[in-house]
């Protein structure tokens, strides 16, 4: 790995952990990155995925007292999101870098329109039935485990549907499955072997830095406008992969 793609996925990671402690949407940093660096479409993904996983993991242990008045249902949904993950992962694991490197605009733009619409989108829906609600979750965990950027939306929309409305058990659920999906991922992507580990050490290493420091310099900026900035960008990376994909 060149020193200017380790300092690049370096500022990336640093980035990406500091909109995600204010806005969400810390990918959108990170996965170009990684892509810019010259790591191919699938092991990029699943590079970013490991990057990112401790970040799911400490966000998790914030909302433990929220998490645990949810014990009820903490089984059912946990097994959904494990066997989501695993799904998810394997399906990426099966398509090839120039199949992905096609889905790549159309991941981006789906998840730029989650992130964009996210608040209204969560506000509006319903509750579903048992068996409705867990084939949302089958599905929302498997998007997660095959791509990781709107999964918190999706989530959040999802637990919605599924009858938890207290905003606070929803971030702390959302936090616990997003981690159960990744670790399934992870572990996944690890055997498999496709993980590219300097360049997610490096994006690993900004993670860790923008999740203290960078965070704080990011809440000086209002959220409003940081998520302007990364919808955006999820815009224009959209066109810009749409145009190395199919022109």
């Amino acid at each position: 790995m060149e020193p200017g793609a380790g300092l690049l996925l370096f500022l990336a990671g640093v980035a990406g952990s500091a909109v995600n402690a204010v806005a969400g949407g810390g990918t959108f940093f990170t996965f170009p990155a990684l892509l810019a660096a010259g790591v191919p479409p699938v092991a990029a993904n699943a590079s970013n995925a490991v990057a990112l996983w401790p970040g799911y993991i400490l966000s998790t242990l914030g909302f433990r007292d929220e998490v645990v008045a949810l014990r009820e249902r903490l089984r059912g949904s946990s097994l959904i999101a494990l066997m989501g993950g695993v799904l998810g992962a394997w399906l990426l694991l099966r398509t090839g870098n120039a199949t992905f490197l096609r889905l790549v605009p159309v991941l981006l733009l789906f998840a730029t329109v989650l992130f964009a619409l996210g608040p209204g989108i969560t506000s509006r829906v319903g509750t579903a039935g048992p068996l409705l609600a867990g084939v949302v979750e089958l599905a929302i965990a498997t998007y997660g485990g095959f791509f990781n950027a709107g999964l918190g939306i999706l989530l959040l929309a999802g637990l919605a549907l599924t009858g938890v409305h207290n905003i606070h058990q929803q971030n702390g659920l959302k936090n616990l499955l997003s981690a159960i999906i990744n670790s399934a991922a992870v572990f996944a992507f690890v055997l498999a072997g496709v993980v590219r580990w300097p360049e997610t050490l490096a994006v690993l290493a900004g993670a860790l830095v923008g999740g203290y420091g960078g965070a704080m310099l990011a809440r000086r900026i209002p959220a409003p406008w940081l998520r302007r900035v990364v919808v955006v960008m999820g815009l224009l990376l959209s066109v810009y992969y749409a145009g190395k994909a199919y022109l």
